[in-house]
């Protein structure tokens, strides 16, 4: 017996469920993500903070949050513009500034029993050699690093924890809130797989009753 073919449609709607239903497994990690300011907006920076060595005038941001992987991480909420928050730190001989956004997140990403301040920027003036890392801990001390060199705190936020797994994080959910690990599948993806079930069932109907009827059995 030939096996029939899922309609187009309905082929189509199953892989965007079974996507969807992945990705919204996926594991969230409660971090400090780096950014870097690029053309007016916020670029997932390349390398980590201890290695990056910014120009005089570059504009870097840290976004606390929880989110499964740099592709969804949450950027700092703030428009930087480098003459604006160095506006009052001027330039010296031998020195090069460096403007910082810190941005500690949201009470829904912060760890149990602690609030994160508010965002904030700063205007870094280091030596012409520094990383980004020795910007940041000239202007917001006190940084906490795990011995992997992962940056797990900022002027002491959080207290304790460092980059730990906090449950499943839904792909439609915004990167600043985890989902409960144990809520199971969302009301959307089982309304979604309803809706194929349904369509699929239609599908089935229509193509039986175009079929012509098969001629009676010859004796």
């Amino acid at each position: 017996m030939r096996r029939r073919a899922l309609p187009p449609l309905l082929a189509a709607l199953l892989l965007c469920l079974w996507a969807g239903a992945g990705r919204a497994q996926a594991t969230g990690y409660r971090y400090w993500s780096f950014w870097e300011r690029d053309g007016g907006s916020w670029t997932y920076a390349t390398q980590g903070p201890s290695t990056a060595r910014p120009s005089d005038g570059d504009v870097q941001g840290f976004r606390f949050a929880v989110s499964p992987d740099s592709r969804s991480a949450a950027r700092p909420r703030a428009d930087a513009v480098f003459s604006v928050v160095c506006a009052r730190t001027p330039a010296r001989e031998g020195r090069k500034r460096v403007a910082l956004v810190i941005d500690f997140g949201t009470s829904a990403d912060a760890p149990s029993g602690e609030r994160p301040p508010a965002t904030r920027t700063a205007c870094a003036r280091v030596s012409p050699d520094a990383t980004t890392a020795d910007a940041l801990a000239s202007v917001a001390k006190p940084l906490r690093y795990d011995t992997g060199a992962l940056l797990c705190a900022i002027s002491g936020y959080p207290r304790t924890g460092c980059g730990e797994a906090v449950g499943a994080v839904g792909a439609n959910k915004p990167a600043d809130s985890a989902a409960d690990p144990d809520s199971g599948p969302s009301v959307g993806l089982l309304a979604g797989i309803a809706a194929v079930a349904a369509l699929g069932g239609a599908a089935t109907w229509q193509s039986r009753r175009r079929r012509p009827s098969a001629p009676p059995e010859q004796r």
